[in-house]
């Protein structure tokens, strides 16, 4: 049995809860319960951070006070991890009086080592970041380049950290936690990368505290000053562990896994060990990293209006379970993402309506119509090497923080539960030969609600009750995988993903996405990018063809089935794709769209007729389908999967 301590960031109270909140604490949250279905000793830490200058005028500018306004946020988080499935073991506040106590404990053993001492500070500061800025990292006219506001020019009184002292002995700790375990300290490497040439440049002490606002935790002997956030928050990780439901989990045989958006990882892979070093605490052991998601290729704002909701999308699809998946399935971690209404419909109809839900609907169905409800064991294991060989590549993915990934290798076992029942055609078979059928395909669903629990638990609990499986115990070890000998009595219900047909589609892309006044079209502009056609014009910047020319075309379903970058060339990926049996190799400038891992396994539109050329050197054998004009936005896609080679016409 293993021991684990995942953590999220403490999400800052001066916004409800938000897509990007939603995605890391999702991540911890299914990491958690895959490690509790395997029986390890698991806990799991979320939060909110509550002080600082901006919280203090944000309650001011709203005639409260500041506690209450971040008891009222606070709230809103525990909703929305509570509609969103969300299993932590503790919820922190940094206005919490045993952090606050932690907190005060850890400043005084900083500052008895030598490593706390008061100097002055002055810098141009932003209060929407909480950090300091050099003249050469804002915007033309002072403004901070992450909010497009001005900076404000601060002198004070502060205590610095003497992170100085830490370079050598942060350079040796990467260095052992890569030889001892075989991987970086952050993941992915890109972002290690980065940290280690911050700290081989040379670190300066670093600002711990302020006196221009009163909001914060007041620095031990000096009321004055209040603690500043690297400390205050950061500290909520070991804070809380102090707690009776995370007890034991700072210790020193316990994986602690930090999780988080790239652009603070400085802070937790720098700041953070270094000050736990200094006040003689063990360091975390692994901090994971993930990339931003921009909404349909820009940056999310609420100026923008185009802030994605999480319980409005999860309310509108019936369950959190198929907001969960998309977002884990849609992009590796670590990677950056695009969030888009249409692919999230078009992945749950394509994957969870028509790929998991059909194997599931047909496979009761059947079982009702042929069998009754009783289904007994069957002689034989059809399924059973593929549920074997998708289980053991879920298992080592998960290992890997590979999320993505690890769904991949239960898709597989899906489509493989699709295509064993097209093959056997149990409605062609005599009542034993459907029993041995629909016994290895209901085996092959309970394979599946396993792997599928740590991502959609409450779709997984219903699949499992309605082909009558149990799970294991809470807190006992599940074994997955094949397990002959079973029977099943079957209690069918309502489809587990219903599919979103046309009109519901429309209905809801216009309230998640409601269309935005366009501006009146300059004279002679009707046929530019996003104006409508005049009536009887063609819906695009080209003449019309004729039948026979576009018959000419070749276009065919295509598997990607290897994917990489071409060396030297930024914006190309070297693809191997699957032409029903017929392997092609494709150049493509979808590079600054898609990462390699991203593609193997997706099904594309192909253009097989298409003159070969040779690009980045590389000789290419068609072209992929995407939209997009000039930068791909998107690659072309059906709503189910299709035998490779298919005709498009």
């Amino acid at each position: 049995m293993s021991r684990l301590y995942f953590t999220t960031p403490i999400y800052y109270v001066s916004d409800p809860p938000h897509l990007g909140h939603a995605y890391t604490t999702i991540i911890g949250d299914v990491f958690a319960r895959y490690h509790r279905q395997r029986g390890d000793d698991t806990r799991y830490l979320t939060g909110t951070d509550e002080h600082g200058q901006k919280i203090e005028r944000i309650a001011a500018a709203r005639g409260r006070t500041p506690k209450a306004h971040a008891d009222e946020v606070a709230e809103t988080y525990r909703a929305a991890w509570e509609r969103l499935n969300i299993r932590y073991d503790e919820f922190i506040r940094t206005t919490d009086p045993d952090h606050e106590e932690t907190v005060v404990e850890l400043w005084r053993r900083m500052e008895e080592r030598g490593d706390i001492y008061l100097g002055h500070y002055e810098g141009w500061y932003c209060v929407a970041c909480e950090q300091y800025y050099t003249e050469k990292e804002l915007a033309p006219g002072n403004l901070c380049t992450v909010h497009q506001k001005p900076v404000e020019k601060v002198k004070e009184e502060s205590y610095f950290f003497r992170l100085s002292a830490y370079q050598a002995r942060l350079q040796e700790f990467y260095d052992r936690v890569q030889r001892e375990t075989g991987r970086p300290f952050i993941e992915p490497m890109i972002r290690m990368n980065e940290v280690r040439a911050f700290v081989d440049a040379g670190l300066e002490d670093f600002s711990v505290s302020r006196t221009t606002f009163q909001w914060g935790i007041p620095v031990p002997g000096r009321p004055r000053h209040v603690v500043y956030v690297w400390i205050d928050a950061l500290t909520n990780y070991y804070s809380a562990t102090r707690r009776p439901r995370l007890h034991g989990a700072w210790d020193e045989d316990v994986t602690i896994v930090h999780l988080m958006g790239k652009e603070i990882t400085r802070f937790h892979a720098v700041y953070w060990p270094a000050m736990l070093m200094s006040a003689g605490i063990r360091p975390p052991s692994k901090i994971l990293a993930h990339g931003w998601w921009t909404v349909d290729g820009e940056k999310m704002s609420k100026t923008r209006g185009n802030v994605v909701d999480p319980l409005r999308l999860a309310e509108d699809l019936g369950t959190p379970d198929a907001f969960r998946y998309f977002v884990l399935r849609e992009v590796p971690l670590g990677a950056d993402g695009d969030f888009s209404h249409q692919a999230l419909i078009q992945r749950y109809n394509a994957e969870l309506a028509n790929d998991l839900g059909n194997l599931v609907n047909r496979t009761l169905g059947m079982v009702t119509k042929y069998l009754g409800s009783t289904v007994s064991p069957a002689a034989t294991g059809e399924l059973r090497e593929a549920a074997e060989r998708a289980v053991a590549e879920y298992a080592a993915e998960m290992a890997n923080y590979a999320p993505s990934r690890a769904l991949d290798a239960v898709w597989k076992l899906v489509r493989a539960g699709n295509e064993y029942i097209e093959r056997s055609a149990p409605w062609k078979q005599d009542q034993a030969r459907q029993g041995e059928v629909l016994w290895n395909a209901l085996e092959t669903c309970r394979v599946l609600s396993q792997l599928i629990d740590p991502f959609m638990p409450e779709r997984a609990a219903e699949l499992r009750r309605q082909i009558g499986a149990v799970a294991a115990p809470e807190g006992e070890r599940e074994a997955l995988g094949w397990q002959p000998g079973r029977s099943y009595t079957v209690a069918p219900g309502k489809p587990l993903f219903p599919r979103i047909g046309d009109d519901r589609r429309q209905e809801l892309l216009a309230r998640w996405a409601p269309a935005q006044p366009a501006a009146a079209p300059e004279p002679g502009a009707a046929a530019q990018r996003g104006a409508a056609p005049s009536a009887g014009a063609a819906p695009a910047d080209k003449p019309p063809v004729s039948y026979e020319d576009f018959a000419k075309l070749d276009l065919r379903v295509a598997r990607i089935v290897a994917a990489e970058r071409v060396p030297k060339k930024d914006r190309l990926l070297k693809l191997q794709v699957d032409v029903g049996g017929t392997p092609r190799t494709v150049v493509a400038g979808i590079a600054a769209a898609y990462a390699p891992e991203q593609l193997v396994g997706r099904q594309v539109i192909f253009l097989a007729n298409l003159k070969p050329a040779k690009i980045g050197g590389i000789v290419s054998e068609g072209m992929l389908l995407a939209a997009g004009d000039p930068d791909v936005l998107a690659l072309s896609a059906l709503d189910r999967d299709v035998p490779s080679g298919t005709k498009i016409k």
